[in-house]
């Protein structure tokens, strides 16, 4: 079975997806790269229920390799993010949160500063039909420098080197889009600054150091 490993993973994470809630149902989908070839979530199949098998693989072109269910109809965004980015794993997702600020907001403005692991502000990508080449252009430029992109009136996605980092990015950004909202709830949430953001990149390139106790 070509991609063995690959596909297995993709079962892993999409049950883990499913129980955090990070979807619903056959909704959202999840891909991982290795080399030319590309292991993707078969279409209407819920992600808690996936077995290796079942997940196809294609080519960089969209082709058909190995499986006997179709590639998700979201398989032309991935082909998008692959084909532009280094990315090797690609996570979409129809979270309630991530959903609420896409539904509603242009962009996730940073709120806190872990958002400068996604790349600062998240922008929404145009609203487009799900599975359609304008969708694909629309994530492709929303998450141009960054790991992650909100679909306007759809969801999420978030990239990374592996699935593992692929799908952090995207608790990561259902966290960031949860803080916003109940923030909101409360008031009007404070937005970091540009130089308050800097200040953190810096910080983060020289920690300080502690001395050591002399025994």
């Amino acid at each position: 079975m070509l991609l063995a490993e690959q596909r297995r993973l993709l079962c892993d994470y999409g049950r883990r997806a499913a129980a955090t809630g990070l979807v619903v149902g056959a909704a959202g989908n999840l891909s991982v790269r290795a080399g030319d070839l590309i292991a993707v979530t078969p279409g209407g199949v819920p992600l808690d229920r996936l077995e290796p098998d079942a997940c196809p693989v294609i080519d960089v072109e969209g082709y058909l390799v190995e499986g006997e269910l179709q590639p998700s109809s979201e398989t032309p965004m991935h082909l998008a993010v692959y084909t532009t980015t280094g990315a090797r794993a690609v996570v979409h997702t129809h979270s309630v949160f991530g959903t609420v600020v896409a539904t509603t907001m242009t962009e996730l403005p940073p709120v806190h500063y872990n958002a400068l692991l996604l790349g600062g502000v998240v922008k929404v990508a145009d609203y487009a039909t799900y599975g359609t080449p304008e969708l694909a252009a629309n994530v492709r430029a929303a998450l141009e420098g960054r790991q992650a992109a909100l679909l306007a009136n759809h969801g999420g996605v978030t990239i990374g080197d592996d699935l593992d980092k692929a799908f952090e990015a995207t608790r990561l950004l259902e966290w960031l889009c949860e803080v916003y909202v109940r923030a909101k709830s409360v008031g009007e949430p404070r937005v970091l600054t540009e130089e308050q953001l800097t200040a953190v990149v810096e910080r983060a390139f020289n920690p300080p150091g502690f001395p050591r106790r002399a025994d």
